[in-house]
């Protein structure tokens, strides 16, 4: 398990969030979400099976193979009522695409992000950006609470363009391998292991969009973290730093709601050089100071 994709929908300015809001069924956090082979919504079960679609969406190489099936979820508190096809092609491992629609008695929804939540496990801390790579260490150098804290968003314009010209922004860890998978000998964190990385090899982790379809209102969120997350609770015993610094922790590409709105995530074995040839080119900052949000 590298990441957690949570969905976000924005009804009248306010957020609810699937991964803690909660439920309208025990009322625990968490939205009750289940699977189903079309739009048609089949009736929620826990052991419901859905096997999923597969099709061949391109007709000029039709030994590509796509697999999707449609998640459907309980409807939000704030009067949201989205749902999502998700789907992964056989040319395209590496990566989930993701579409947005919403149900007929939805509340108009402004905006319905999908966030990667758990980037501090990856201890993410470089932000590829066109001109520029942000670091978490520096743009949160003047923070040491256990809350998450944020900055300047960035629009589309500072987003790359990877070899087929669609807009892409990626998050990366600045340790190496041996950094990464060490952990602190400690008492405090030794009942924290479940934050400690296991993969055998770093990942880079990407959203991307296509160029051909976009609303200009499009931006990169990151917030991060100096403290690994423990619950919500305000106790600060109870949480451990995060060794080497602040990391990016929820990872996302925003927009303006609009049925059928597809985003893509990554999470490749490639370097954001390899994905990006175009970094090779040594025109990058090191990195930039972010302006508080208003």
């Amino acid at each position: 398990m590298i990441n957690f994709i949570a969905i976000e929908p924005v009804v009248a300015g306010k957020t609810e969030f699937s991964e803690i809001s909660p439920s309208r069924v025990d009322g625990k956090w968490g939205k009750f979400l289940w699977a189903g082979d079309n739009e048609k919504v089949p009736p929620y079960h826990p052991s419901a099976i859905s096997k999923g679609v597969i099709s061949h969406p391109d007709a000029a190489n039709p030994e590509v193979e796509q697999l999707s099936l449609y998640l459907f979820m309980e409807q939000f508190l704030n009067g949201a009522h989205p749902y999502l096809k998700i789907s992964i092609r056989s040319d395209r491992p590496e990566e989930i695409g993701f579409e947005i629609f919403h149900h007929d008695n939805s509340a108009e929804m402004e905006r319905c992000a999908l966030t990667a939540t758990m980037g501090n496990y990856s201890r993410l801390r470089l932000l590829y950006l066109k001109d520029s790579i942000i670091n978490a260490r520096e743009l949160y150098s003047d923070y040491k609470d256990i809350h998450f804290v944020e900055k300047e968003a960035y629009p589309a314009t500072e987003f790359l363009k990877d070899e087929n010209g669609d807009l892409i922004v990626m998050a990366a860890t600045d340790e190496s391998f041996a950094e990464l998978a060490s952990w602190p000998q400690e008492p405090a964190y030794f009942s924290r292991r479940n934050w400690r990385y296991r993969p055998f090899f770093k990942l880079t982790q990407y959203w991307r969009k296509e160029s051909s379809r976009f609303d200009p209102s499009l931006h990169a969120r990151v917030n991060g973290r100096t403290y690994y997350w423990s619950g919500g609770s305000g106790d600060k015993s109870r949480y451990v730093e995060i060794p080497g610094g602040a990391a990016f922790e929820n990872f996302e590409l925003r927009e303006n709601y609009y049925p059928g709105q597809k985003f893509y995530f990554g999470i490749s074995r490639k370097t954001p050089e390899e994905i990006v040839p175009e970094l090779s080119s040594g025109r990058r900052e090191p990195g930039r100071e972010g302006k508080p949000l208003k």
